[in-house]
């Protein structure tokens, strides 16, 4: 089977359990060479999708599949990665909630306080972005979530800025995943970008909490290229493997990624169902690797 089967074989997921066995080292070193010359951007995985498998295990792992990132981290296993010359594309904390954010105003002083040196210790170790999250509405209505936001985070994008990190707010789904999240929409979330007005402070677009919440994946990452400042992928429905099993096909969206200039991380967040769990990875990562586009597009 010559690489270009290959690649048609994956993408449309005939033997997608096979991958692993079929793609290996030499197949994957190949395809990494065949990448479009420039491709901006970088490999990450979400490690909470591998718990069960010990760090430096998949670290190692990691390496083998040109994994650049692992990342969703706290601050005691960044120097693991280091380590093993990984890099941590967006850091967190045990203080850091998805139901308790920044759109509520009795939570600024504690998440403030927990947030300035959590940059600090980020901007020294090389960490370029820091999660955040709006938190669940409660009855809030939209207008007073984004301002309560804005003056919650002011001062935290502030000291990203003396530092020259990035914090990121995550969009996720409130559908399906994280009933009542306040940021689930990227209009939303664009507009507290432009009030708070910081080129330290984007958006982490989650391509499948957003397909579920509205679709139109590609044309939003042309129009709002500006304002993301991360990337996570997952299959939908069921938030597992981003081959052909699923509703998005995600070359498509690579290719808008790669033209839009981004020069970040995507990160890997899908829940693996393959028995080798790596396997699975490897080829989320293959998938959203950028290819002469004859050898994609056309194969399909």
């Amino acid at each position: 089977m010559n690489r270009r089967q290959l690649i048609k074989q994956s993408l449309l997921g005939a033997g997608a359990l096979a991958l692993g066995q079929a793609v290996q080292a030499t197949e994957m070193a190949v395809a990494e060479e065949k990448r479009i010359d420039g491709q901006p951007y970088m490999h990450s995985a979400c490690r909470w999708c591998y718990r069960d498998i010990p760090m430096e295990e998949f670290c190692e792992r990691a390496l083998d599949i040109f994994l650049d990132s692992i990342e969703l981290l706290p601050p005691a296993e960044w120097p693991i990665l280091r380590k093993h010359n990984l890099a941590c594309a967006v850091g967190t904390a045990d203080f850091i909630s998805i139901t308790d954010g920044f759109n509520d105003k009795k939570n600024h002083r504690s998440l403030q306080k927990e947030y300035l040196p959590l940059i600090r210790q980020a901007a020294d170790t090389g960490i370029p972005n820091i999660i955040c999250f709006s938190g669940n509405r409660r009855g809030m209505d939209d207008e007073k979530g984004l301002e309560m936001c804005a003056r919650g985070l002011e001062p935290v994008v502030k000291a990203a800025e003396e530092a020259g990190i990035n914090v990121i707010m995550e969009l996720l789904n409130s559908k399906v995943d994280h009933r009542d999240y306040m940021c689930d929409h990227t209009d939303w979330g664009v507009a507290l970008v432009n009030k708070l007005g910081s080129p330290n402070f984007k958006l982490l677009y989650d391509i499948y909490h957003m397909q579920i919440m509205e679709g139109n994946i590609v044309n939003t990452i042309r129009q709002y290229s500006d304002f993301i400042g991360h990337y996570h992928t997952g299959g939908v429905p069921g938030r597992h493997e981003i081959n052909s099993t699923q509703e998005i096909y995600y070359p498509v969206i690579v290719k808008a990624i790669a033209e839009s200039g981004y020069q970040g991380y995507i990160g890997q967040e899908f829940i693996p169902t393959y028995e080798d769990k790596i396997t699975a990875l490897e080829e989320g990562v293959w998938i959203c690797s950028v290819f002469e586009e004859d050898e994609v597009i056309e194969d399909r």
